[in-house]
């Protein structure tokens, strides 16, 4: 009798999990991404006559109704002071026109460097919770600084894709991790990986603007365009931008985008074209010490700053603008000149992007975030300023003789150009200090812009609410009305960690009350913490512009801010309130172990060394490489920097002779050709555009098969020289002495088979220079 009780009961049962599994379903689906696949609601049948089909299974997931499209525009080392829209002397005009239909933001800030800032854009967490403690060539073993986003911090791109949102990124990465930048992956951390349907830029921190690096989603691009063309990077990234927005209008209207653009610029090198350049001739040749005070009065008047704002004094490790000659105050104007048309070139290419998007009749429901800056305006460029930047990366300083040899070619594709400290300094006017320094706004705090007309509509005012860049996923999260997953791939999330910014685009936005109340700072050992209107900071004694060397950590000096009457950090008051500066101190220790800040490190060059990280290449001494590789990035190439090593390659010498590139790497800043011209094999080492030595056979190769070799003897030690030999079928043909070596990076350009991409690193030839005979294989040993 019990046997027949159970059944209808436990039927009841099933029946009843199975209708609490189905209310629960749209529950359960807002936590989890991607959502499970749709419930069958038809009928079937034997045949298609008997059933009833569901179309719900065919439809694409669809965003929220009425969720705006979003452009996100990310510049680079720009600083607070520098463009028109905050005071600033170069013009900005797309920037001026948002902010004038919308909101200007005057106390949002970064984390002072870009690979963090970017990871915390992405991610709406720290820095450190998301492993980007310092910039991916610098990743190490600890949790805050593996250069790895991790799995359970899924980016905005993730969710807003899954959330049926079509998305594309354009320019600048910096998250992927060095070892994983070439076309072997993995690909994970890419921009496909994170989230985006398309992806046109480049990887890694930096690029040459009239030679870059890109990737077309994880496939290299071969540049068939050339500067004497025409060619400039960010013009291109603004093409590729609006054809992807015009061609997602036109096929599926109704689906939002979410594109992000990250130009390269203006971080170094700068490369605008000459006609920009050009418009800012004479207009600063007062120096910066000057350009700080008319900026600060422009800021006063616009309102971007408080009226009782104090303009903070040069650091005294900075010099003067008047300490330099005459002479010397000529090519340090025209650095600034070149950064300035960077700048406004820039500008004017995010302005065709919106444009654009005006033009299809859809700018009136996009959100456009507009953040001058991934932190403050760069002073790595050495006192005097630098005409090949990587040199200085690598610990050389040119003489201010060497970058007056560049004053009529400054910005153009012989140089790799950056701007010296102090007009970094001044371009974050009213600030003090500069990027890398993240306990002072002069690293930290960027002028920002939101526009949507569809919602804000007190435009032309300004938000003082305090607000970071993690506060950027959390806003369009909300925007578009989107819930934070609990579980992506089935991944438990870490909570974001920043607040949404969209209470202050209401007309009352301008009283609301800061949301966002505390926030630590961290980079390379300098730090901050903020809280509620007070902010302690502590130098650290290293300053931007050095790379190398370690200070002590217990004899930096914390200082004490009341943010609400001090906007710029201007007046110490430890002294006057040692009890605060004690609270805030502790505050940071606790917030730092909580967000993994710790071990405090500020070695720069020492972590560069791409041996100190696990990678495909890392202790092995016998590399083969073959005919089509190319594009293969330093951090990923066979490392022959201060080793002996040998370079040997199979040919095939068609009976009308050959000649072009068997192998190169790096570029016009740095590196090394094997290659063949009029008929001779040559070897070219660029010591950094500075000494050059080409090597070259007495005579012209043989046809048909042919081994050529070129072996170099290392004198040891770091940068130093050794003894270049060329070998045609074992018989040695050529010899010389190559007096230095690059010791660090060569630069951002790559290792190519076959021909020379990107920016070429002998003079005496112009890219791609593609072998005309026949590679079979090319062979690095490092001895």
């Amino acid at each position: 009798m019990t046997q027949f009780l159970w059944k209808p009961l436990l039927s009841v049962a099933v029946t009843v999990v199975l209708i609490l599994q189905l209310t629960m379903l749209p529950a359960i689906a807002e936590e989890l991404l991607p959502r499970p696949d749709p419930q069958f609601n038809g009928k079937i049948g034997i045949t298609y006559k008997q059933s009833e089909s569901d179309p719900n299974l065919l439809k694409p997931i669809q965003a929220p109704k009425d969720a705006p499209n979003i452009l996100l525009v990310l510049i680079d080392d720009a600083g607070f002071g520098s463009a028109s829209t905050f005071g600033g002397s170069i013009a900005t005009p797309t920037f001026d026109k948002l902010a004038d239909n919308g909101l200007r933001y005057n106390r949002f800030h970064t984390t002072a460097l870009c690979s963090p800032t970017r990871a915390a854009l992405l991610t709406g967490r720290n820095h450190h919770s998301v492993g980007s403690g310092v910039i991916q060539e610098m990743a190490s073993g600890y949790p805050g600084y593996t250069g790895l986003i991790p799995q359970s911090t899924a980016t905005i791109g993730q969710i807003l894709q899954q959330s049926g949102y079509s998305t594309a990124w354009f320019g600048k990465n910096h998250n992927v991790p060095d070892n994983q930048t070439s076309q072997v992956g993995p690909y994970q951390r890419w921009p496909n990986g994170l989230g985006f349907d398309y992806f046109y830029g480049f990887i890694g921190g930096e690029t040459d603007q009239w030679y870059p690096t890109l990737f077309e989603n994880q496939n290299p691009v071969e540049q068939t365009v050339f500067p004497e063309d025409g060619y400039n990077l960010t013009h291109d990234l603004a093409d590729k931008a609006i054809a992807w927005i015009r061609y997602n209008e036109s096929i599926a209207p109704d689906r939002p985008f979410f594109a992000y653009f990250a130009p390269g610029a203006v971080h170094a090198p700068h490369q605008p074209p000459q006609d920009y350049v050009k418009k800012y001739k004479g207009k600063f040749d007062h120096g910066w010490d000057k350009e700080r005070e008319i900026i600060f009065e422009r800021q006063k008047k616009l309102g971007v700053i408080p009226a009782n704002a104090k303009l903070t004094p040069r650091p005294e490790a900075m010099p003067a603008w008047d300490s330099f000659s005459p002479e010397d105050q000529k090519i340090l104007a025209r650095q600034m000149e070149t950064y300035a048309g960077f700048l406004e070139y820039t500008d004017h290419e995010i302005g065709r992007v919106v444009d654009a998007i005006d033009e299809l009749g859809d700018l009136d429901n996009t959100l456009i975030i507009y953040i001058d800056g991934d932190n403050g305006s760069s002073a790595e460029g050495s006192l005097i300023g630098t005409c090949n930047e990587v040199l200085n990366l690598n610990g050389y300083n040119l003489t201010m003789e060497d970058n007056r040899r560049c004053y009529e070619y400054w910005g153009s594709p012989e140089t790799s150009p950056h701007f010296a400290v102090s007009w970094a300094w001044a371009m974050d006017t009213p600030f003090r200090w500069t990027k890398q320094v993240a306990s002072y706004f002069g690293g930290t705090r960027n002028a920002t812009v939101i526009s949507w007309p569809a919602k804000i509509k007190d435009t032309g005012t300004v938000r003082d609410q305090f607000h970071h860049v993690i506060d950027i996923a959390p806003t369009l999260l909300e925007v578009a009305g989107i819930t934070e997953p609990r579980f992506y791939n089935g991944i438990p999330q870490k909570p974001i960690e920043g607040v949404s910014m969209a209470y202050t685009f209401d007309k009352n936005g301008e009283q609301a009350e800061d949301r966002h109340k505390t926030q630590y700072f961290e980079m390379l050992g300098h730090r901050a913490i903020y809280d509620q209107g007070w902010m302690a900071s502590a130098f650290h004694n290293r300053y931007p512009w050095i790379t190398s060397g370690t200070f002590p950590f217990d004899e930096d000096k914390w200082e004490l801010f009341n943010l609400e009457e001090d906007f710029t950090q201007s007046t110490d008051l430890s002294a006057e309130n040692p009890k605060k500066l004690t609270e805030l101190k502790q505050l940071f220790f606790l917030e730092g172990d909580k967000y993994n800040v710790f071990p405090l490190d500020d070695r720069f060059a020492e972590k560069v060394d791409v041996t100190l990280r696990p990678s495909f290449t890392l202790g092995r001494d016998h590399f083969d490489l073959y005919p089509g590789m190319a594009h293969i990035p330093e951090g990923t190439a066979p490392n022959t920097k201060n080793v002996s090593h040998s370079i040997t390659a199979d040919l095939i010498i068609p009976e009308n002779g050959a000649e072009g590139t068997i192998l190169a790497m790096g570029g016009t800043t740095g590196g090394y050709s094997l290659y063949v011209q009029d008929g001779k094999l040559h070897y070219h080492y660029n010591w950094f555009d500075l000494e050059r030595t080409d090597i070259a056979s007495d005579t012209s190769l043989p046809t048909g098969k042919v081994k050529v070799r070129f072996d170099f003897d290392y004198d040891g030690g770091v940068g130093k020289g050794g003894t270049a030999t060329l070998y045609v079928n074992n018989r040695k043909v050529a010899q010389s002495p190559i007096e230095k070596t690059v010791p660090g990076r060569f630069g951002v350009d790559t290792m190519d088979v076959g021909a020379d991409f990107q920016a070429p690193v002998s003079n005496q030839y112009q890219p791609p220079f593609k072998f005309t005979g026949e590679i079979e294989k090319v062979t690095i040993d490092i001895k």
